[in-house]
């Protein structure tokens, strides 16, 4: 009952910890130190050496960043040996591209086959034809890419050419059957495309394409001569005069009130004409155009001496003229 009558409020016995017997001895055992510690006093400098440790004994980097380094460097020099690797097959690759093109063009401006001589391709005949190609046509081969175009269209003109004359002479024909005295018309139409087919490739399609092919000068203005004449024909086939063997605009209409059937299948005949002739002095404007950038007069006039002189068929006529006249001189004397 003693705990009980004790008061709760009284303050309470202190208890000091270090008061302890245990506690005593230990702090008692220690030595006491007075003022702060100072580690540069003569009586700490004397417990230390002199000697200090050189900077260039301690390492700068710890070996894990010399080893990364290492790494690096090699990877850097293995990216670059495989960059100059690539580079130089680069170049051996362009390089043989360049032989290629170089024996490709050496082939086209030759012009020749492995036999050595130049290979017909054109008219494409069968085999068992007698007749064999007489030209050599080949687009992607002989002509340069920037006049291939034209070209061709010069090519595609004169097939339209042919099948515009080859319909003229069945409007002709047409036109000989309402009357008998239009034969003249129809024997002419039959003349103009036996003969106009064949002239026209010969005298200014194929002059035009070897002017493209081998950049001729003379080509050119052989071309221009002759083209020239062929849209005067053009125009001339497009009015359509009566009796010269055209169908073309006025012979037309005039066959109107005779025969309305014959008087359309002409009309047709001379629209092909008119396109004839516009398509002619489009195609002529191009061409000179390219004309006027690789060819001149004097070039002209160059090829053309130089082609005659050196003409077998030329030097063999002018050899036979002299000793003809040689001979009639000493038999004159």
């Amino acid at each position: 009952m003693s705990e009980f009558d004790s008061n709760p409020f009284a303050d309470p016995v202190d208890v000091n910890p270090f008061q302890d017997a245990s506690v005593t001895q230990a702090t008692a055992r220690a030595h006491p130190v007075s003022g702060e510690y100072n580690p540069f006093s003569s009586t700490e400098m004397g417990s230390h050496s002199g000697t200090t440790i050189p900077i260039s004994e301690v390492s700068s980097q710890p070996a894990i960043l010399q080893t990364s380094v290492e790494h690096s460097a090699k990877n850097t020099a293995s990216v670059a040996q495989a960059d100059l690797i690539k580079q130089q097959e680069e170049l051996e690759r362009k390089a043989a591209e360049l032989d290629r093109k170089e024996k490709e063009l050496q082939n086209r401006s030759t012009g020749r086959t492995n036999t050595g001589a130049n290979e017909n391709n054109w008219p494409p005949l069968p085999s068992f034809f007698p007749v064999k190609p007489c030209f050599d046509q080949n687009f992607e081969e002989d002509i340069p890419e920037e006049y291939r175009r034209i070209c061709k269209r010069m090519y595609y003109l004169w097939m339209f050419h042919s099948a515009t004359l080859f319909l003229n002479l069945l409007a002709c024909l047409a036109y000989f059957t309402v009357d008998n005295q239009y034969g003249v018309d129809f024997g002419l139409s039959i003349l103009w495309f036996i003969l106009f087919t064949p002239v026209a490739f010969v005298c200014w399609y194929r002059p035009v394409y070897k002017a493209f092919r081998s950049d001729s000068s003379f080509s050119f203005f052989f071309f221009f001569f002759v083209f020239f004449f062929q849209v005067a024909v053009y125009i001339i086939q497009t009015v359509g005069i009566p009796r010269w063997g055209n169908s073309g605009w006025i012979t037309a209409i005039s066959m109107i009130r005779v025969n309305l059937a014959v008087a359309v299948v002409m009309m047709v005949v001379a629209g092909f004409f008119t396109v004839n002739a516009v398509l002619a002095v489009i195609l002529l404007k191009m061409v000179h155009a390219n004309y006027r950038r690789s060819a001149s007069v004097s070039r002209a006039l160059q090829e053309f001496s130089s082609g005659v002189l050196t003409n077998r068929t030329v030097q063999t006529a002018a050899t036979a003229a002299a000793t003809s006249a040689a001979q009639g001189s000493f038999g004159r004397s």
